[in-house]
């Protein structure tokens, strides 16, 4: 994060908060932190993809859990970072791997469709990629973890609970829909529908045949029988 990002005047120390309901701040730190991992390493396991077949399932609980954090995160007080301006953390770690792993892992369901902003009226569903969300997600977790693990913990947990409002909270949220329909469809033997060319570059002319095709591959590969 740069220096000219808006970010609220440095607070107390976050042991020193208290809490009206009598919480301990450092317990609900550490149990963050704890899920914030958890969930990069499960993630980071499936991506290698090791068990294709359960891929899906797997990012649907960890997905899942992983927003039970970001609830928390969002129902909490307003956390205020201890410093006015952001530590450097220096060089952050590559997430193309990942991103590309998750990608050839879900290559026939990983677009999707999803609405922004369910609040704003008459917006058109756009289309997003699970891997893109999955792989963005990690990147914003593993930014507050490297605080975390400098010992900069309020630093941590502001940037945990802003970019759960802005950035990852959001993208969990519109996975999680996309990933518990494909469960879905599978478990209730329901034959996914095409998405009529729908892709992230929206280069829609033209691609009739292709989005049939898409189709195909999409019900044979998630249902793992021929395409009627």
């Amino acid at each position: 994060m740069s220096e000219t990002t808006s970010r609220p005047e440095a607070g107390a120390p976050l042991a020193q908060a208290v809490r009206a309901d009598g919480s301990d701040p450092a317990d609900f730190s550490t149990q963050i932190a704890d899920q914030i991992e958890s969930f990069l390493l499960a993630v980071t396991e499936i991506a290698k993809g090791d068990d294709p077949d359960s891929a899906v399932p797997y990012l649907l609980l960890e997905v899942s859990q992983l927003l039970l954090a970001g609830g928390r995160l969002g129902a909490y007080e307003d956390i205020l970072p201890d410093e006015r301006y952001e530590p450097d953390l220096g060089d952050e770690p590559d997430s193309d791997p990942l991103r590309e792993g998750l990608a050839a892992l879900l290559d026939p369901v990983d677009v999707y469709s999803e609405v922004f902003d369910p609040y704003e009226p008459r917006k058109a569903p756009v289309a997003h990629r699970l891997s893109d969300d999955l792989s963005g997600i990690v990147t914003e977790l593993r930014h507050g973890l490297a605080h975390y693990r400098a010992g900069r913990v309020s630093e941590a947990l502001w940037w945990w609970q802003f970019s759960y409002f802005t950035n990852w909270g959001p993208s969990a949220s519109a996975a999680l829909r996309a990933l518990q329909s494909l469960v879905a469809h599978v478990r209730l033997d329901q034959p996914l529908t095409p998405l009529d060319g729908l892709d992230t570059d929206q280069e829609l002319d033209g691609e009739d045949e292709l989005a049939e095709e898409a189709g195909r591959v999409m019900r044979a590969e998630i249902l793992g029988r021929e395409a009627r």
